[in-house]
């Protein structure tokens, strides 16, 4: 199990961040269904914490490359900062 795990884990690192987000809000309307038998219920749940996990992971490092534009006092740009997100 531990090599398909491998290989679903290798297939979520290819995707960019909006096709993990559609495959995450599919598997969450699969199982707030409630049709999913048992077995499949938890590949789903744990295929959607990868995803989680994933979409977090590209939102840091998208985080990580936003600036902040900086302003002279006249309002024009002079520049770049790093971001507050405090």
């Amino acid at each position: 199990m531990s090599a398909a795990k491998s290989e679903a884990e290798k297939d979520i690192e290819k995707l960019s961040f909006e096709e993990a987000l559609a495959q995450l809000e599919r598997i969450v309307t699969q199982l707030e269904s409630g049709e999913a038998p048992l077995e499949k219920s938890i590949e789903l749940y744990e295929r959607g914490t990868a995803l989680k996990a994933h979409c977090e992971a590209r939102l840091k490092v998208a985080e990580a490359k936003v600036e902040k534009i900086t302003l002279s006092a006249t309002g024009e740009p002079t520049g770049t900062g790093p971001l507050d997100i405090d």
